[in-house]
């Protein structure tokens, strides 16, 4: 932060611990009006907990919290809203039956406890908020039936209609495409503009480094790191998050001579969808699959799993043709699947995460009276514990009570406890800070060495690079172009998307 800027919003040597655990020890963070801080750290950081005690959801057990000149010990959440603390989070919580006006202009209301609402009004107020942003779009859509991107900046809008000062932004990038981030970032400029303090946690660096001016690195609770983000290249900043050096050099498995094809689709079509999709996957290769959002990479790999609807076409698994628009045909085939969002598709978030890890294959663990063993299930788990370095001190807490890098451990040993011939990873370290996406991309090259396929759809190019032995590119439902291990580059990978 410069001379000239002041410190408008900060928390100073906040200590917060919950049951005896510190989830905050002695920590201080400024942002001025205007700037675009980055708040990063590990999943598990505390960089949560800081935003819940800027913005009045947790009380600090010590410390101080500034908000425009007034110096609080705690706050409630309407305290922190009236001061002008807003949060974005993930879901972006919105109302999904309401429209895009609605959404926008009806918790300015109920913050004021207005009790007339017209609808004329709803409506000026949310065209106001948008072209505040610079955006523009359909205010009488319900929010169901809009993008990701869309729903991102309604929640902008909303947080600038309620006067935000301060506001914090959650892995904001997770779900967009390059276009999408671009636009974010713009939007981003007109609040710059206006004097609105944006904080943004991200695990993305490149993105961090290209959109904020400054930095707070934050590990077990404690900032170890901050400054100018000009101070910092990506390498420094991964080892202040983790601790250790972390390598983004290739680590792909050297392929095996082998004529032996796990997986072969020919002339997959799903109309409006994609078309004449035909695809190898050869003994323990590692098959990269990108494109835009929109472009049919989800669909496609949903359809060889049997959960998107086919016109044509042939799957075969290891010669054996299997049957379309069939989920448990493909599972009894031998193909796993781990979705893109493990919080909606890939977890039982009630359940235990012993639970979570035999929830595919459950029925192979019951006794001859249909009971199940808990002898068996508990060896099971303590087994893909240990393999995939599931951090837990017990593995009947809830699966909520983990990390997001280790939740997407349990998911991946969920499946792999399965020995799939081929695993298909949609988004495989989605939402998943650096150290732990490493460690995932380690354990898939563990599997592949040992002969494991895999196709894994990714838009995280910088990923697909480290990990995989070809990259196929879909635009508008078909393949684009294949890329070779030796043609693997950012440069050349992202000229082909764009």
């Amino acid at each position: 932060m410069t001379k000239s800027q002041i410190a408008n919003f900060s928390a100073e040597r906040i200590v917060k611990s919950f049951g005896g655990a510190r989830a905050l020890s002695d920590v201080s963070m400024s942002v001025a009006s205007g700037e675009v801080h980055c708040l990063a750290g590990e999943n598990g950081s505390g960089k949560s907990t800081l935003i819940k005690v800027m913005s009045g959801v947790h009380a600090p057990d010590s410390g101080v919290i500034r908000l425009s000149g007034k110096e609080l010990t705690e706050l409630s959440p309407r305290e922190a809203v009236q001061e002008g603390v807003q949060v974005i989070f993930q879901d972006f919580s919105l109302l999904p039956n309401l429209s895009v006006a609605e959404n926008i202009a009806l918790p300015n209301r109920i913050v004021n406890q207005t009790r007339l609402v017209s609808k004329r009004d709803t409506k000026r107020i949310a065209s106001e908020a948008l072209a505040l942003i610079g955006v523009e779009m359909d205010i009488d859509t319900p929010v169901g039936e809009i993008s990701i991107a869309q729903k991102q900046l309604i929640a902008i809008a909303r947080a600038t209609n309620l006067g935000a000062k301060l506001l914090f932004m959650d892995e904001p990038t997770t779900a967009l495409t390059r276009k999408e981030i671009n636009r974010l970032f713009s939007v981003v400029g007109q609040l710059k503009k206006r004097g609105v303090a944006t904080v943004f946690v991200s695990h993305k660096i490149d993105e961090i480094q290209e959109i904020c001016s400054t930095i707070t690195v934050l590990r077990n609770g404690e900032v170890v790191a901050e400054g100018p983000m000009k101070k910092f290249t990506s390498k420094s900043i991964s080892k202040a998050m983790t601790g250790q050096d972390v390598s983004t050099t290739r680590i792909a498995p050297k392929l095996k001579r082998s004529k032996k094809i796990v997986l072969e689709i020919k002339n997959l079509c799903s109309k409006h969808t994609f078309e004449d999709i035909s695809i190898k996957v050869a003994f323990g290769e590692i098959l990269g699959i990108t494109g835009l959002l929109g472009s049919g990479r989800t669909e496609l790999a949903e359809a060889i799993f049997g959960k998107y609807p086919i016109d044509s076409g042939e799957i075969y698994v290891e010669g054996k043709k299997i049957q379309l628009n069939s989920s448990p045909a493909a599972l009894a085939s031998g193909i796993g699947y781990v979705p893109p969002d493990r919080l909606t598709q890939g977890l039982f978030l009630e359940q235990s995460i012993l639970r979570n890890l035999v929830a595919v294959g459950i029925d192979s663990y019951r006794t001859g009276v249909g009971t199940l063993s808990q002898r068996r299930l508990s060896g099971v788990g303590e087994k893909w514990i240990t393999d995939l370095r599931i951090k837990t001190k017990n593995p009947y807490n809830p699966v909520t009570s983990l990390s997001g890098g280790n939740q997407q451990r349990v998911v991946l040993a969920k499946w792999l406890a399965m020995d799939p011939h081929l695993m298909i990873l949609n988004g495989p370290t989605v939402g998943v800070d650096v150290g732990s996406k490493r460690e995932i991309l380690e354990i898939i090259k563990e599997r592949a060495t040992k002969g494991m396929s895999f196709l894994v759809v990714s838009d995280d190019i910088p990923e697909l690079i480290q990990i995989c032995h070809r990259v196929l590119v879909i635009k508008n439902g078909r393949i684009s172009k294949e890329f070779g291990e030796s043609q693997l580059k950012e440069s050349i990978l992202y000229k082909e998307l764009n």
